[in-house]
């Protein structure tokens, strides 16, 4: 069992957009510090349920494979749930539709925790107000042995790589800037003391940094 984080990231080390609006609430930037991701067949069918069986099939595709193999439990932040969009209400179940692709447990740290949600495909959303290392804990219970992932967002991967708390960092750098949001790499001067670092470059330009413990 291992604890994994998987981001995308700018050249620049923002791993949020800041230009959303009602009418567009993703945004512009969004779509292009992910797109070598979301172009990758593994996404595609897993996330867009395209089952064509088109999309890229290179360096990137293999890092999408590797998202999603072995994980068991998913630990996010309240913002990836998309409590920021709707604070206040008591039925709002997120913003990934009613078949999320996350398809295992999955622990939202929250300051207002709730009754569970099942979902169809196999999510269940529970949500918790606790330390990173108790939703740690619970999610390892959940997991069966397989991996963890830390998903997000920045800020919640930056507490558990703080902690000491990840085996495997991941990140995808996109080869644009960006400008404004919430950064990955503040305060953590000399994380990768105690890790073994490794670059490769894919066909669409993005750079894929890992730290391995």
């Amino acid at each position: 069992m291992a604890v994994r984080v998987d981001l995308n990231i700018s050249l620049d080390g923002f791993a949020t957009t800041t230009d959303q609006t009602p009418d567009n609430p993703f945004g512009d930037d969004w779509p292009r510090l992910v797109a070598a991701y979301a172009a990758t067949r593994t996404v595609r069918e897993r996330v867009f349920r395209d089952t064509s069986g088109t999309g890229t099939t290179g360096i990137d595709e293999r890092y999408a494979q590797a998202y999603f193999s072995n994980i068991g439990a998913e630990i996010i932040g309240a913002g990836m749930f998309g409590f920021h969009a709707h604070p206040d209400d008591p039925d709002w179940r997120g913003w990934w539709g009613e078949e999320p692709p996350f398809r295992i447990p999955v622990f939202v740290l929250t300051h207002k925790p709730r009754s569970s949600i099942e979902m169809d495909g196999g999510t269940t959303f529970h949500f918790l107000n606790t330390s990173p290392a108790d939703a740690l804990e619970q999610a390892e219970k959940a997991a069966g042995g397989k991996d963890i992932r830390v998903g997000g967002g920045p800020t919640v991967v930056r507490d558990y790589l703080k902690a000491g708390l990840v085996d495997s960092l991941h990140v995808a750098i996109t080869p644009i800037l960006l400008g404004r949001g919430i950064r990955l790499w503040d305060d953590l001067r000399a994380l990768e003391s105690g890790y073994a670092v490794k670059t490769e470059t894919a066909e669409s330009g993005t750079i894929h940094l890992t730290f391995q413990r």
